[in-house]
Order: structure tokens, then sequence, then C-alpha cells
């Protein structure tokens, strides 16, 4: 018997033995396993891309099963994401710095805190959105930018 592996939530899991789903309708599902009985549903359904993502007990799940290509896809390098190189971080509207949460040679990775602009009586926090590392740091605090300025510089 030929083992098949899926992915759940990120981790590698063989298929086992002794598990059975019966099909409710074309969404609602029931698993047993284990001498216990798990609700589920299909949330998404992209069978191209072999992916599901399923409710199981009010939990939801992402599935991928591996296909043969798989694994010739890793060993290329090829299943990694594509991160954007920052250059500099600019102010994406108008405000005044309340928060700078980076200092120079600082290594930023996506999602990173980087600073806070207030706007409007809102603190906007401003994320991330590739690596880089802080070059500079051309603001301080209090002061008020405009939509465009540059804030940080990264190398």
């Amino acid at each position: 018997m030929v083992k098949q592996f899926w992915n759940i939530d990120g981790k590698e899991v063989a298929g086992k033995e002794g598990s059975a789903i019966e099909w409710e309708d074309h969404r609602f599902f029931t698993i047993t396993y284990g001498g216990n009985t798990f609700h589920g549903e299909i949330m998404e359904n992209r069978i191209e891309s072999n992916f599901l993502k399923i409710k199981i007990n009010h939990r939801i799940f992402e599935v991928n099963k591996k296909g043969s290509l798989d694994d010739l896809i890793a060993s290329l390098g090829m299943d990694k994401p594509k991160v954007k190189k920052l250059k500099e971080l600019q102010a994406p509207m108008p405000g005044r710095i309340v928060n700078v949460a980076v200092t120079i040679g600082d290594d930023i990775n996506p999602g990173d805190e980087v600073l806070s602009l207030e706007a409007m009586k809102m603190e906007n926090v401003l994320k991330a959105e590739g690596v880089g590392k802080v070059k500079s740091i051309l603001v301080k605090m209090d002061d008020v930018v405009d939509k465009g300025s540059v804030l940080i510089e990264f190398e």
C-alpha cells in the first residue's frame, strides 16, 4: 500500500488507516477516526491545486495533498514564496509620527512593525511588506509628514 501525504496547516502528515469519511452532501461530511466522530464542512475547494480549506468541529484547517511534482518543485527551490526587498518606506498618508519601532541596523521581515503614524485622530501602524536592513531613519517622534514622504531607507 502506498502512503499518501498531506500538508495540514503547514505540517506534513501521513494518511492513516482506520479512518472513514461519510458525505452528507457536496459540502458537509462526518469523519470517524479512533472511535471519535468529527463534523466537517468544505469552506474552499481548489481541486486543481490540491487545496482544501475545511472546518472541523469549528476549527479551520488548510489542507494540501502532496502531488508527484511537489518534491521536484521543492528540490528546485521553487516552493518558496518570493519576498520583496525593501528600499524605502514612504508615508501612505499625511500625518504625525507617534512611534518609531526600529533602529538603524535592525533586520526587518514581512509583518514587522516599523513605525506608527497618526492621521485623522487614528494611529496607523505601518508594517514591513518585505525584508531589509534599516539604513537610515529620516523622521523622529512628533514630526509631521506629507503623503509620499520617505520615512525610512533600507539597504
